[in-house]
């Protein structure tokens, strides 16, 4: 894994923050409709997955050799009734669990990057494959974000033209 890769690995925080920038708590609950996510969702989401690639993370290091877990992100987001949550709150843990990984994967040799275990379809991803698949996933979840910022948006233009 190269510095450039972990570096971006890192900035995802930074720049969730950005994509945060001066929505109020009405609109980082906003949703499209009932079935689609809010802003707040996401970053539940995006907590929950850190949670997740934390611990694939470990146990390959463990070498256990079990299947990687997966999980159901709609029934997370549901069950925990994510949009009644706090943004910052799940961005913070998002964060701390970056950093927290980011000490560890400082730690890992070259050989370690290349350690493997095989995921809930049965493909063997690498660690360097997870971190860079992870910061994939953030950078998908951000544009999803600009969607919903959008949405709300055009909402907020529609009320204000009826006016």
């Amino acid at each position: 894994m190269s510095s450039v890769e972990l570096t971006e690995y890192l900035n995802t925080h930074g720049q969730l923050v950005q994509a945060l920038e001066g929505l109020s708590d009405e609109q980082l609950k906003w949703k499209a409709e009932p079935a689609s996510w809010s802003v707040t969702e996401v970053l539940s989401h995006l907590a929950d997955h850190s949670i997740v690639v934390s611990f694939r993370i470990r146990d390959i290091l463990a070498d256990t050799k079990v299947q990687l877990p997966a999980f159901n992100q709609d029934a997370w987001v549901n069950g925990q009734h994510s949009n009644q949550g706090n943004a910052t709150d799940s961005l913070e843990l998002f964060r701390s669990l970056l950093h927290y990984n980011s000490l560890l994967l400082g730690r890992l040799s070259a050989d370690d990057w290349e350690k493997s275990g095989i995921n809930f379809k049965g493909e063997t991803v690498r660690i360097a494959d997870i971190v860079r698949s992870f910061t994939a996933h953030v950078q998908t979840h951000l544009a999803q974000i600009e969607r919903i910022k959008r949405g709300a948006q055009a909402v907020v233009s529609a009320q204000q033209a009826a006016l």
